[in-house]
This record gives C-alpha cells, structure tokens and sequence, in this order.
C-alpha cells in the first residue's frame, strides 16, 4: 500500500450523537446538532412514498445513466443532460477531481486556512502535494467553509469551484463553465436536505464533463438517492427563510458581545477566545458545534434551535442571554411511519408559540388552537400521503403531539394532573376534562365532527397517556369540533400546571 504524505490527516467527524446524549445526560432525541450545516428537517418530498417505486427495483442496478436525475439537475442549472457529472455528494466529486488531475509528483492548490479539510485530503490521496507552486488543478470554495465568505473566483485553470452553499449567495461560476476548463461541484445536502442521501453533482463543459464520467464509478448515486434528489428538485425549498434567520442568529450573538463574520451560507463564524473549550462545554450541554482554536462554527437551524445554542452559549460565556430561556419540560420527537414523517418540539411552559404544518389544512388547525390555548410552545411539521386523504396524517400528527405531551410530562412529579374547561364559540359550546395520570382513555362526544375530529382526539389520548372527556354541540362541524380541541387545550392548561413536587395519586403510582 502506497505510503501517506506524512502530515496527511483524514477527515474527522464531530462526536456522534448518542455518545454527546451519553456526556450531557440527555436522550438522544435531545441532542442539538449545530456542526452539519444541514436543515432541521428533511423536505415535505423526503418521505417513505417518495421512493415506493426504487425500493421495488432495489434489487436491480440503476440503469440509463440517470437520465432523468441529469436532466432535472440540467433544467435547475441551467445547462443540458451532457454537462452533468454524478457523485455520491459533493465529497465524492472533490476526490474525482483531484485523482483525474493529478498524481505522484504533481501540486494541487487549495484555498488558504481555514477551508473545508477534503481538498487537503483528496490531493493526498492522489499523491499530489499541496501548493501553489504551478499547481495542475486549483480548488475554490465559495462561499468559503467554515467562514462563510465569498472571495474572489482564483483566475487559475482548471479550477474546481466547490458552491455546495451556492442557494444561500446565488452567485455561481456555472456561466465559466461553458468556454473554460471549470469544474462547478454542488450538493444535495445542504438546502435539499439530503446529506443522508449522498448525492452530489458536478457541471462542466461536455469535453470535461465526458473524462471525469469516464473515471467515475459506474453507479456512483443509488437508485433510492436519485429518487429523492429528484422529488427535492420538483418542490424546491426557499432559502429566504434560512437567510432571514442567519441573521437574526448574528444579531443575537452579537448582543452576547460576539462578532460573527459576515456570511453567504447556511452557517455563522463566531470569533472566540478559546473555539475548543467553548465548543467542550457546549457538548456537555446537548449541543453540538463545529470548534475551531479561535473560533465555532454553528448552523442555522430555526429560531427555536437557535435560541436554544444562543442561551446555552450565554451560560457557558457567563453572560445574559439575550433570549427568553427553553424551559425543562420539553420534549423533541420523530414519528415515522410507512405514510408519514411528523417531528415535534413541545415545550410545556411556553407562551402559546404554535406552528403546525403537515399539509392536513383543518386538522393542523385543530392541534394549533389546542396547543395555543394550552400556553404550549409547539411545532409540528412533517408530511403525508395527502395523495390519500387527510387520514393518515392526521392520525399521526395527534399521535405524534401525544407522544411528544407524554416525554414533556416526564414521570408526571408536580403537575395538577385534573383540568377542565368550558369553551362557548357563537354556534358551538364544549365542555372537556382531562386526566394525565397515565392511563389512556377517552369518552368523546362531538355532535357534530368534520371527518377526524374525534378520532384525533382519541389518538392524543393514547399517544399520551391521558384520559380525555369531551362533550360539544353546535350547528357546524368544524366550529363544534374546534370548540372541543380548544377545550381540551384549556383543559391542559390546568392539568400540567406546577403544582408541589409528588406524584398526583394517592396511590403513589400514576
């Protein structure tokens, strides 16, 4: 076996989850993984149906050339089928790259520190060195990880322009492409939300485009990978969102005293005193980073997160947090079924900050007035087969709200354990009573139901171990059946309260 440069390093992940659950005494379901610069959740696209029909042929190769994965990359870029180079993620591309260039005895140059660590590695493992010194290829991150800046484009050729955060500036080399031996790699992983999917792709003129397909492997995406990269490329996420909380992340680093640098992708760079004692202490809380010896580097993830890394980051500063703190009793859950991916984050002691988005229009806003009135922080978002009816998703995201309500709750020490409400709306009235001493039951009664009121309701009460009694009247269903969910979330309200610190039986069991 060939020998290694002698500094060669190869790529280090950050400490898995379970082992981060493990040192901050935490279930896995809470830790928060700021060190990926991956979305939270997958796309609404990214669910079991979506490849139904590439499982069926798993047993097979992918066959034709990806055709139909080329031509929704070359529609999306801009360029045609020809262009396209595959890749099991942008990785996979960087270390194509390196090894069609360069060998024993050749340079390649690489961005100056700190950069993204696998141009170092793929040079080296194509037993080129590292330089500047007439280098026979030249890699370009832009926007530069970790630092998030956009430089300047190298004037050297080739070049290999590495835009896996390319969405996030919408500035791109692709135009060189066209008349310069230029080489644009980008990634499925970063706003598609496919990291776990591993595929990548690259574009560059057809002649170059045609060598690197010549010493690419012959199936370098999977056929279960293409499907999904393809469902992504037909509902297209917006980045807006993304960028608008970057910044508001900044500014709450900065009211901790810190300077983030100005960035052009999904992550900031935070300037620290001491990158890897700060990105320790952190880890001890839940929470992950990526740690650098003056700086960290975290993703955006959303404003719930985020606030979240911001408080801890506050206490590890011994600082004021410049956010209102998460709160104990909260819960963060996935449910994932054949028809249905639902992830929940529920906080017990909120201040009625709901947001529920499966697709299931009535029924999300069902739960949302149940939690509201609750004084439950909630968000609920996933997907279903809608293609089906409303049933399935339904179903899970009650199921999945329950589950969540049932890990917030705890072992149940110090609640109220009884609530009852009484809800009037013009055409509707709703009494409900709840028990959350652990045994599942319900005795509902709605006069009148859209479709799954009842059934929802009844779901909730399983998936959370509470016995749940309503009655509701009215002319109309949909106002009866909300009339109840916000009886029931009144009803909560009381229940969970703070209330000594025993068990809620006289039994000493709940």
């Amino acid at each position: 076996m060939r020998a290694l440069a002698p500094d060669f390093r190869p790529y280090s992940w950050a400490m898995p989850t379970p082992e981060v659950a493990k040192l901050a005494g935490i279930d896995p379901s809470q830790v928060l993984r700021f060190d990926q610069n991956t979305p939270p959740l997958p796309l609404p696209s990214t669910r079991p149906g979506t490849i139904a029909g590439a499982l069926a042929r798993v047993s097979g190769y992918p066959g034709g050339g990806y055709l139909p994965l080329r031509r929704a990359i070359a529609d999306y870029a801009g360029v045609e089928p020809e262009n396209v180079v595959l890749g099991a993620g942008a990785d996979d591309l960087i270390l194509l790259a390196a090894r069609a260039y360069a060998g024993p005895g050749d340079t390649i140059a690489i961005p100056p520190a700190p950069t993204y660590p696998l141009y170092r590695i793929a040079a080296q493992l194509a037993g080129a060195e590292v330089g500047d010194d007439d280098p026979v290829l030249t890699f370009a991150c832009r926007p530069n990880n970790p630092t998030g800046a956009l430089d300047p484009l190298p004037d050297a050729r080739p070049l290999v322009v590495d835009e896996a955060y390319f969405e996030y500036c919408g500035e791109t080399a692709v135009p060189l492409t066209e008349t310069d031996e230029v080489i644009v790699l980008r990634t499925f992983s970063k706003l598609f939300g496919l990291a776990g999917a591993r595929v990548g792709y690259a574009i560059a003129r057809r002649d170059v485009a045609d060598e690197l397909n010549a010493r690419q492997a012959p199936a370098p995406v999977s056929g279960l990978a293409s499907d999904l990269a393809i469902a992504a490329l037909a509902s297209r996420p917006d980045a807006a969102p993304v960028i608008e909380e970057r910044e508001r992340l900044a500014a709450s680093f900065r009211a901790l005293g810190l300077e983030p640098c100005a960035s052009f992708t999904n992550f900031l760079y935070v300037p620290v005193e001491d990158g890897i004692a700060v990105g320790e202490a952190l880890l001890r809380q839940g929470i992950v980073v990526r740690s650098y010896p003056e700086a960290i580097r975290a993703s955006v993830r959303d404003a719930v997160d985020d606030d979240v890394l911001v408080e801890a980051l506050a206490r590890v500063l011994d600082r004021p947090s410049p956010v209102a703190p998460a709160g104990t009793r909260v819960a963060r859950t996935v449910r994932a079924t054949a028809e249905t991916r639902i992830a929940t984050r529920l906080a017990l002691d909120g201040a009625s900050r709901v947001r529920v988005d499966t697709g299931a229009g009535l029924y999300d806003h069902f739960l949302e007035q149940l939690a509201f009135h609750a004084g439950f922080d909630l968000q609920l978002e996933g997907a279903g087969d809608l293609e089906t009816g409303d049933h399935h998703t339904a179903e899970d995201a009650a199921l999945a709200f329950g589950a969540a309500l049932d890990a917030a709750l705890g072992d149940r020490r110090g609640i109220a354990r009884y609530g009852d409400a009484v809800v009037p709306m013009d055409d509707a009235l709703a009494r409900a009573a709840v028990d959350l001493g652990g045994r599942a039951h319900s005795e509902l009664q709605l006069e009148l139901d859209p479709g799954m009121a009842t059934h929802m309701l009844q779901s909730l009460a399983q998936a959370s171990r509470a016995s749940i009694h309503v009655q509701a009247s009215g002319r109309d269903a949909h106002h009866v059946a909300e009339a109840a969910f916000k009886a029931v979330g009144r009803a909560l309200r009381a229940a969970v309260r703070p209330e000594g610190s025993g068990l809620p039986s006289t039994k000493g069991l709940v």
